[in-house]
């Protein structure tokens, strides 16, 4: 039971990767500027993560979900595969709505 979190992370992060081949929204568009856009968004996040953990805003809760592995102190190692889905699902809509406004723009 202390994988099914991080499972189903990897599930939505696939589903993500197969909705990205198949439209070419993202990495399937530009391999490299998707990766270094990506690296840089889950990077930033986790840095404002780390700074609300020395704050004291952010805790880590306890659930039989999670595996217990810790990046750093608070910091579960799941909440970078989250932080991962997160950017990535932001990229694929940000290429899906780019090109359904681009395809209305030239319908109009």
């Amino acid at each position: 039971m202390s994988l099914l979190y991080g499972a189903l992370l990897l599930v939505s992060i696939t589903g993500m990767v197969v909705l990205d081949h198949r439209f070419r929204l993202f990495f399937f568009a530009d391999a490299r500027r998707a990766a270094v856009v990506l690296a840089v968004g889950v990077v930033f996040f986790l840095l404002w993560d780390v700074a609300g953990i020395a704050l004291g805003i952010f805790f880590r809760g306890e659930t039989p979900y999670m595996t217990g592995l810790l990046v750093a102190p608070e910091l579960p190692v799941e909440e970078v595969g989250f932080l991962t889905l997160l950017c990535y699902l932001t990229m694929n809509l940000h290429g899906g709505f780019s090109r359904a406004l681009a395809r209305a723009g030239e319908a109009a």
